[in-house]
C-alpha cells in the first residue's frame, strides 16, 4: 500500500500567527521523484552563522564583510541570492567556554527581524548548553514556527522541550542509518513531539566521502515511508556541510577553487533532492541560483510535479 509524506509546516505568515512573509509545507508526496506525485519542489536554505572563525574560508571570501553583520548575511540570502530559507547555524555554541545561551536567543531574534524567510535553527552541539541554548532561541522564534535542531539519540529531550513549549519543528538527526532514523523519530514521539512536526536528517556526507551511502539511505527512508511504515514518514532535510572544506576544494588552483566549491556543493545537494530531500542547505551564495534552476527544470516536467 502506497502512503504519503506526512507534511511539516515551516514558518508562519501574520495570518498564522507569526510574522513571516511566506510559509511552507514540506513533505506530501505519494511517489518517489520522477515516479509520480513528488510533492513539492524542493526547497533551497542558504546557511549562516553567528561567528564566522569556523566558516568555510571560500565562503567567507565571497560574502565579504557580511560575515560579521548576521541582520545583513540574512538579508542578503533572501534578496540577493534568492534563496527560499535562511538555516542559521550557531557556531558561537561551538567556542570552548561559551556560557551565554541569551547570545543564540538574540542572534535568531536578529535573523528574524532582517528577513521574512522561514528560518531553520541549528544549535548547541554540546549537551551540557543545550537546555540554555534551546530554550533562548525557541522563545526568540515562539509563533514562527523554527526548525530547530538538532535532535540526536544522545540529546534530543531539550530541543523537543523547546519545541514543544513554543511551537516548533524539530530536526532529527542519526548517522546514515535508516534503523537509527526511525528510533530516534520514535522517541521524539514519545515525548510528545507530533508525527507533523519532525524533519528527518540523515545525515548527508560530501562527494567522495561518504554521499554516495547517505544518497541510498535517503532513498530508503523515502521508500520505507511509501510502503507504510509511519515511523519514517517524514520530510527529509540535507546538508553535506563538508563539501566546501574537502581536499578537492582547499587544494584547486586560485583561480578554479570557486567554481570548485560550487560545483561540490552543488552535486550533492541536486542529488540529494533527487533521492527525495524536501529541504537541501547549502553555505555558498553561488550555489544557491544553481539549484534553483536545476529543481525548476525537473520539477516542471513530467512525472516530478
Amino acid at each position: 500500500m502506497t502512503e504519503r509524506i506526512t507534511e511539516v509546516a515551516v514558518g508562519a505568515t501574520r495570518t498564522e500567527g507569526g510574522t513571516r512573509t511566506r510559509s511552507y509545507r514540506v513533505g506530501g508526496a505519494s511517489a518517489l521523484p520522477g515516479m509520480g506525485d513528488a510533492g513539492a519542489r524542493p526547497l533551497i536554505a542558504l546557511e549562516i552563522c553567528d561567528d564566522p572563525a569556523l566558516w568555510p574560508v571560500v565562503v567567507l571570501e565571497e560574502v565579504g564583510d557580511l560575515a560579521g553583520d548576521l541582520s545583513g548575511w540574512a538579508k542578503a540570502a533572501e534578496e540577493r541570492w534568492g534563496a527560499d530559507l535562511v538555516r542559521l547555524v550557531l557556531t558561537s555554541t561551538r567556542r570552548r567556554g561559551f556560557d551565554d545561551p541569551a547570545s543564540s536567543g538574540k542572534a535568531v531574534g536578529e535573523v528574524l527581524a532582517a528577513t521574512g524567510l522561514p528560518l531553520i535553527v541549528e544549535g548547541s552541539i554540546d549537551p551540557a548548553l543545550d537546555t540554555g541554548v534551546f530554550r533562548r532561541c525557541g522563545e526568540a522564534g515562539e509563533g514562527e514556527r523554527l526548525l530547530l535542531g538538532t535532535a540526536e539519540a544522545e540529546r534530543y529531550r531539550s530541543v523537543a522541550a523547546a519545541a514543544l513549549a513554543y511551537g516548533h519543528a524539530v530536526l532529527a538527526q542519526t548517522p546514515i542509518d535508516i534503523n537509527l532514523a526511525k528510533q530516534l523519530n520514535i522517541l521524539l514521539r514519545e515525548t510528545g513531539v507530533p508525527h507533523d512536526r519532525i524533519v528527518i536528517d540523515p545525515y548527508t556526507g560530501a562527494l567522495g566521502y561518504g554521499f554516495e551511502y547517505s544518497y541510498s539511505v535517503m532513498e530508503r527512508v523515502r521508500t520505507a515511508a511509501l510502503a507504510g511504515d509511519a515511523d519514517l514518514a517524514m520530510p527529509v532535510i540535507s546538508a553535506a556541510q563538508d563539501s566546501l572544506t574537502v581536499r578537492e576544494v582547499r587544494e584547486a588552483p586560485e583561480g578554479e577553487r570557486v567554481e570548485t566549491a560550487v560545483q561540490w556543493e552543488f552535486y550533492a545537494a541536486f542529488s540529494a533532492a533527487v533521492a527525495g530531500a524536501g529541504i537541501v542547505c547549502v553555505r555558498h551564495p553561488g550555489t544557491v541560483g544553481m539549484l534553483r534552476e536545476a529543481i525548476a527544470d525537473l520539477w516542471g516536467g513530467e512525472g516530478w510535479r
